[in-house]
């Protein structure tokens, strides 16, 4: 016959007064983590006791009761009460319900029981309680202030709680971790949640990061230049729709009608752009997001004058001038460093700054032939470019096609009246005075050309003038006045590139330029003056700029200019130029993403390696581009194009060039740490710890975000 189980008998609970009560020495709890004493004591005085006390009677040395109570498990409650008796909210002799242990256990093993035996709340349960909460009437605000924690934490538990409910369900069922369902939050389209869930299920990419680019593929950042030229506020009261991650910086977060944004930068921009033709007096004014590379060529440029300062300015930067070199002398000297004097040489310079930065005053009559273009900046600023002049536009000198055509004939031009082709006078003894002949004008300065050009041979300071000045002509004034100097300058056109004008190349060329034509003369005939009186080093980089703007390296479809090509190589090598140098990266938008995914797997083997090719051959090609992209950078990839010739081969840069000679091939080394933890199939880094991040809601994602 079996032994009957004992049966068990519950510790008896009552109410013992506060002032009987003291803390266990035995209680395993040494560490402060989780709610604070002061909030618990502002909970417990809200709601009472939640959780009774659990004690033991302690004993005289004759084992009798004392009729004082230790407590092994309960010293945080403990503690609470304690501050409410101190504050005087609560009574020396309330009654405190207690679990009065019989003893058969150690006081130690009691509290560590309480400890490891308490399971916290899933946070599931913690995101749908708030949602009930808010559902019977509390508001964020409130439930942040009843619980102890921040308005943006309520809001992140109710934005996790609003996510497609299949999902949730996963979640529970340790399908999903926290970190995808945080990622997926930031969608409120359940439909769109859950078709992305089915794509990445059946997929290797199940990351979070993963998760928010499938959500916001359709979507324009808050930080994109068109975003920020026309403001969040703008488009929201347009009625768009922005979605917002509350786990992560999202700089703004995700603008949902693109369609929408396009609009009102439109009509912005053409709203800004006939406000500056009619405030400032313009013929014509060209909005757009982009003009392609080169599209002021053909087009005069004329440049203002910057306003001059008036007399108060002009006292007033003189003495901003001397007190900010008195004291930046005076810091110079000084031993310690100075967060004042360092922020008051900042306000000095600034001030400097605004007095300089004074209006470009531009010529009325050119300005009403003139035009402006208009375009948004890389920052979502307003690009705003003055002073061009279309051919058709342009005014037509008096007597020009005269001059053009024959000069002042009245000084040595022929006689059209005279029968014969060379202008030999029928009566040599007339001594009326006639025009010189056509023929000996021809001749004589036949003779003046080529002395000429003996003398120009001898001095090469003025003919380096002489081309630079034929350069300028040509670059700067487009119908400006003609050189002797029969030499030509072509710029090609690139206005098929697209983003060319966005690149640091371009807008250095562009910032030089703007700089050469505010500082050359505004009249062509003054030119010559101008490049003589220039100083040495001032030319030579006009030169160098002017010479610069006649290269070019394009390899068309229809002319493939292989000699050229090669120039342009040898020409590269004289200067130490590469583009691995001048910062070029293989991006997904300017390579990858615009070539077969067979190519993407062939520049990912050259520069890292078969090992990391292979673990991306499995993605669709945006993301293959994407990920190429971020694993390329920095490691001086280039594609055939951009490589220099040598011989029959090409290299990739000049390093690779002195290292080239080299009979054996070195294997790129790849770094697993280079890829993501999805790609590396390695213990840890799936979904198969789902369930880690769960008892970490307080004091990870959850709590970072508030």
């Amino acid at each position: 016959m079996a032994q009957a189980m004992e049966k068990i008998t519950l510790s008896a609970a009552r109410d013992i007064p506060f002032n009987k009560l003291v803390l266990s020495q035995q209680n395993v709890r040494k560490i402060k983590v989780g709610v604070s004493i002061e909030d618990l004591a502002e909970d417990i005085a809200h709601r009472g006791l939640l959780t009774s006390l659990n004690v033991r009677p302690e004993l005289d040395g004759d084992g009798n009761e004392t009729g004082i109570y230790r407590i092994p498990a309960g010293g945080r409650r403990y503690r609470a009460l304690e501050r409410l008796v101190v504050q005087k909210r609560l009574a020396k002799t309330a009654g405190v319900p207690c679990i009065v242990s019989k003893g058969e256990t150690l006081e130690v093993e009691d509290s560590l029981a309480e400890n490891v035996q308490r399971v916290s709340l899933h946070p599931l349960d913690q995101f749908r309680a708030f949602q009930t909460l808010r559902e019977q009437g509390l508001g964020e605000e409130e439930i942040a202030s009843r619980f102890f924690v921040s308005v943006a934490t309520v809001k992140q538990r109710l934005r996790l709680a609003s996510v497609s409910t299949r999902l949730l369900d996963l979640y529970a069922d340790d399908e999903m971790t926290l970190e995808q369902i945080m990622a997926f939050s930031i969608a409120n389209d359940h439909v769109r949640q859950e078709q992305v869930w089915d794509t990445i299920s059946r997929s290797h990419s199940r990351e979070p990061y993963y998760i928010r680019r499938l959500l916001t593929e359709t979507a324009i950042r808050a930080s994109d230049r068109r975003a920020v030229y026309v403001g969040t506020e703008s488009y929201e009261a347009a009625g768009g729709v922005t979605m917002r991650d509350l786990f992560d910086q999202d700089q703004g977060g995700w603008l949902q009608d693109p369609a929408l944004l396009e609009q009102l930068v439109m009509d912005k921009l053409k709203a800004d752009a006939e406000a500056i033709r009619v405030n400032e007096g313009w013929k014509w004014v060209e909005a757009a997001f982009d003009f392609p590379y080169g599209h002021t060529s053909g087009l005069r440029r004329f440049y203002g004058e910057q306003a001059e300062m008036t007399e108060d300015e002009l006292a007033r930067f003189d003495a901003t001038r001397a007190e900010y070199d008195k004291l930046d002398a005076e810091y110079a000297e000084a031993d310690e460093y100075s967060e004042a004097t360092e922020q008051k040489l900042e306000e000095l310079g600034a001030e400097l700054d605004r007095l300089n930065d004074r209006p470009y005053v531009f010529d009325p009559q050119e300005v009403a032939r003139g035009g402006v273009f208009v375009s948004l900046g890389a920052g979502g600023e307003l690009k705003i470019e003055r002073g061009f002049v279309r051919p058709v536009d342009e005014p037509q000198a008096v007597g020009s096609s005269t001059e053009d055509v024959g000069g002042d004939i009245t000084d040595h031009g022929s006689d059209p009246s005279s029968p014969s082709g060379d202008g030999v006078q029928a009566d040599d003894e007339d001594e009326t005075l006639k025009p010189l002949p056509d023929r000996l004008v021809l001749d004589l300065t036949a003779a003046r050309t080529v002395a000429l050009r003996n003398a120009l041979a001898n001095n090469p300071v003025i003919a380096f003038i002489a081309v630079l000045h034929a350069f300028v002509l040509k670059i700067f004034y487009v119908y400006g006045s003609d050189s002797c100097v029969e030499v030509t300058l072509q710029s090609a056109r690139f206005s098929q590139t697209p983003g060319l004008g966005n690149t640091v190349w371009a807008k250095e060329i562009e910032q030089r330029h703007e700089g050469w034509g505010q500082d050359l003369p505004k009249d062509p005939n003054d030119l010559w003056e101008f490049l003589i009186k220039l100083d040495e080093v001032s030319r030579q980089a006009l030169f160098g700029h002017c010479a610069s703007l006649s290269v070019n390296a394009v390899i068309e479809p229809w002319n493939k200019r292989t000699r050229a090509i090669a120039h342009a190589d040898q020409l590269a090598r004289s200067i130490g130029f590469d583009m691995v140098g001048a910062g070029w990266t293989p991006t997904a938008d300017n390579y990858l993403g615009r070539v077969t995914k067979a190519r993407i797997l062939q520049a990912v083997r050259e520069a890292k390696g078969d090992q990391a090719a292979e673990l991306i051959g499995h993605l669709k090609k945006t993301d293959m581009a994407r990920e190429a992209e971020r694993l390329m950078t920095g490691c001086g990839w280039l594609p055939e194009p951009l490589r220099m010739t040598i011989g029959e081969g090409t290299i990739e840069s000049d390093a690779v060039a002195d290292s080239a000679v080299q009979p054996e091939v070195v294997e790129p080394v790849f770094e697993a740490s280079d890829l993501p933890a999805f790609l590396l199939d390695e213990p840890g880094t799936s979904n198969d710890n789902a369930g880690d991040t769960e008892n970490e809601i307080d004091g990870g994602h959850l709590a970072a975000a508030e």
